[in-house]
């Protein structure tokens, strides 16, 4: 069994940062580990980040409440990674 669920959370805004992902998340438990993905070359956002939560209890918590919020304009996906 996992010791922990990592999420994916997609159609970010390319202007919403890994510190407003995290405190996000963090409003519903605590966060191990929140990664957005950047452009090798632009160093931009590619609107997609993951974040690991410890307990599994509170990850699904995170998914119920922030899954087609809107977060800066955009109606963000959360689930979890594959």
């Amino acid at each position: 069994m996992a010791l922990f669920m990592k999420l994916i959370v997609t159609n970010l805004s390319r202007t919403t940062t890994e510190a407003e992902i995290n405190a996000l998340f963090s409003e519903h438990g605590n966060v191990t580990a929140c990664d957005l993905v950047l452009d090798k070359v632009t160093g931009k956002s590619k609107g997609f980040a993951f974040v690991e939560m410890p307990k599994i209890n509170d990850a699904k918590d995170a998914i119920k409440a922030l899954h087609e919020q809107r977060i800066a304009k955009n109606r963000i996906k959360v689930k979890i990674a594959q």
